[in-house]
């Protein structure tokens, strides 16, 4: 539990890290985290002359030197937000980024708590009850091979 808690803080202590902007973005790189509008699918998937258009576009901004964030703003403004990959990280958008997270630390709460108490329900039982008496035929067959291996 305690390494799930020290996880999910290194991740929101390197979080403002992964979302900067970059100021030197590559062609590459956005070109996965762009959408074609015809298509629905990204940039580097598709072959649609909007997605080589919008590639075209790119192009020009990386050359004019803005940054990442700023090209994807100004499709944005062009497109609507269907046109990232990914939904944003601010306001309903966020949603999508923490519930999946918030979910899976869930489960593995709900899970841990489960495993606990069954591996603890049985020790408790096994302690309550106690060995049962052996059944006579059991016990005198044991007793035989324990003579036998004492030989």
């Amino acid at each position: 539990m305690i390494r799930i808690a020290a996880v999910v803080i290194a991740a929101l202590a390197f979080a403002p890290a992964a979302l900067a902007c970059n100021s030197h973005p590559k062609l590459s790189a956005l070109e996965g985290q762009v959408m074609c509008p015809v298509c629905g699918t990204t940039l580097d998937q598709s072959d649609s002359p909007a997605a080589r258009q919008i590639e075209r576009v790119i192009s020009r901004r990386i050359a004019a030197g803005d940054t990442d964030c700023q090209i994807k703003d100004r499709l944005v403004a062009q497109y609507g937000e269907s046109i990232l990959a990914s939904p944003p990280h601010h306001g309903f958008g966020l949603l999508a980024w923490w519930l999946p997270i918030g979910g899976i630390l869930l489960v593995a709460i709900v899970l841990g708590a489960g495993a606990w108490r069954w591996s603890r329900a049985g020790d408790a039982e096994a302690v309550a009850t106690g060995p049962g008496p052996l059944d006579p035929v059991l016990e005198r067959r044991v007793d035989e091979e324990l003579r036998r291996f004492g030989d």
